[in-house]
């Protein structure tokens, strides 16, 4: 059997949700668990998360393309949930009665390690499942804001849950997980590197930093330098609220004169060299329009795609 498997999110501007943990990490964790005991049982298996993307639909468009590309026999796309803090349980979308018929046992494993059975659904709305030729399941393996679940959840159970759902067995000997492309390394610490050096922001020595997946002095002072931009306390420490921020940047959202965009538009500013007070006034419209002209744009104040490819590529 070919499986296409797919760790949610863990490609910025594509990041999941957080809670009592981060998405990015809980997917990547079971994702490669299932990837390496899939793998031990015989099966081939294709990793469908992309290494980079420009948007968050580039980034799903790439998960689809690899799938249909390869010409998997399964796609697997998996997830974790996030509501109230309240909600809880494990649920598993498809579109097809196929992908039915795949996603009840991998739920019906998973709902033995004691979490609520929220269900199969229909995925109709969900971008991957829609855009896969093959049958294709989504799994919210449990909820990552909710202690209950937190407190339930094992990686290595869910992995072999989700494994003997897909396939009516797991290795008899334990298998080690897939490394990631450079082991020991932390990935959301290598994200944030990656996100900041794409926005231009450099360390205190005005460098760029050195994408090692180590937390140090100078990603620190970089974070901190975001933070001051982006007129939040300069802790250096990329919690929700700078993710946040790096996250709507990185969209690419157009900005026009007269947008108080907070955020977007301090960046903008900054990287303009006008007073960042978060909003697109008179000022800040003529130093937009001087950019434009230096670099072949039209010079209409608007900052769309032509300007940010010119700005963060």
């Amino acid at each position: 059997m070919k499986f296409g498997i797919d760790s949610g999110h863990n490609c910025p501007p594509d990041t999941g949700a957080r809670g009592i943990k981060f998405e990015d990490n809980l997917t990547l964790d079971v994702g490669n668990r299932v990837i390496a005991k899939l793998r031990a049982l015989g099966n081939e298996v294709v990793v469908c998360r992309p290494s980079s993307a420009n948007t968050v639909r580039d980034s799903l468009s790439k998960r689809c393309s690899t799938a249909n590309s390869s010409k998997v026999d399964i796609y697997v796309s998996i997830h974790f949930n996030a509501f109230n803090n309240q909600a809880n349980g494990t649920e598993v979308y498809a579109t097809s009665d196929t992908g039915r018929k795949i996603g009840k046992p991998v739920l019906d494993e998973i709902i033995k390690l004691g979490f609520f059975n929220r269900g199969v659904k229909s995925g109709s709305h969900l971008y991957v499942l829609k855009n896969t030729d093959m049958p294709a399941i989504l799994i919210e393996c449990c909820f990552l804001d909710s202690q209950k679940d937190m407190n339930l959840f094992n990686p290595e159970a869910m992995a072999n849950a989700i494994v003997k759902g897909l396939t009516g067995k797991v290795p008899s000997a334990p298998v080690n997980p897939v490394p990631d492309e450079e082991e020991n390394i932390d990935e959301t610490i290598l994200r944030l590197q990656k996100s900041l050096n794409r926005l231009k922001i450099t360390d205190k020595n005005g460098k760029p930093l050195v994408e090692d997946g180590f937390t140090g002095a100078n990603t620190k002072s970089a974070v901190e330098k975001f933070q001051t931009i982006i007129a939040v306390q300069p802790t250096g420490i990329a919690d929700a609220t700078t993710w946040n921020a790096i996250n709507l940047i990185l969209a690419k959202r157009i900005i026009r004169p007269n947008h108080a965009g907070g955020a977007v538009v301090r960046y903008l500013q900054y990287r303009l060299g006008v007073e960042n007070d978060g909003v697109y006034g008179p000022q800040t419209e003529v130093i937009v329009k001087n950019f434009q002209k230096q670099n072949g744009l039209d010079a209409d104040g608007i900052i769309g795609p032509a300007s940010w490819q010119k700005l963060i590529g």
